[in-house]
């Protein structure tokens, strides 16, 4: 049974590019792709569609992949998906070496609940980090617990995982705690209301 945690994936090198053939790849359970990186020439692979689709749930996975008995650690740095099935129709690998660091994009998580009556809007879904590449922390905590209206917390306020390093504008807005909107009025009905009261009016002068 395949799982999210096992990474390891057996991928077959291809010589054949095209539409046509990459519609056949996909057909077979197969998704096209493309390894590049440290000044490498692009190595283009097909990876077996079923287990990879399950890996790629979680952001920024590592794939450690075996290629015609070598082995190659990559990230996955684009997935390009139909618009209407959603079905994955190629992926781009970034070559990665232990110890190196990377910039990653990295989910902001909120967590807590704001001073009540308040909501807390997340205006930046993601934070750029530079961190070791086998060390990617799958998301960032942010806390807004008990905070009150017109709180603010930009990306430097962020706990950041150990080892990692903001790329990010600190002063970029992350979470705003604020009021809900106040309910808006139905111009147009308040507007239909107040043409039957007039009409009334003139049909009781008549």
């Amino acid at each position: 049974m395949v799982t999210e945690t096992d990474t390891k994936v057996v991928a077959e090198l291809r010589e054949q590019f095209g539409k046509g053939f990459a519609r056949r790849l996909r057909a077979a359970g197969k998704i096209p792709a493309v390894i590049y990186g440290h000044g490498t020439d692009p190595v283009h692979v097909a990876l077996p569609g079923h287990q990879v689709a399950l890996l790629i749930r979680r952001a920024n996975v590592l794939l450690e992949l075996e290629i015609a008995g070598t082995h190659q650690l990559t990230l996955v740095k684009d997935v390009q998906k139909d618009p209407v099935h959603q079905v994955i129709e190629h992926i781009d690998l970034l070559v990665v070496k232990k110890g190196e660091k990377i910039q990653v994009d990295i989910p902001v998580s909120v967590v807590g609940e704001p001073f009540p009556g308040t909501i807390a809007n997340l205006e930046n879904t993601t934070v750029t980090l530079e961190v070791e590449a086998t060390h990617i922390p799958q998301n960032v905590e942010v806390s807004v617990e008990g905070l009150e209206d017109g709180a603010h917390i930009t990306a430097a306020d962020l706990t950041l995982p150990r080892g990692a390093v903001l790329v990010t504008d600190p002063e970029t807005l992350i979470v705003g705690v604020a009021l809900p909107p106040a309910p808006v009025e139905d111009e147009a009905e308040g507007s239909e209301e107040g043409a039957e009261s007039e009409s009334s009016t003139e049909e009781s002068a008549e």
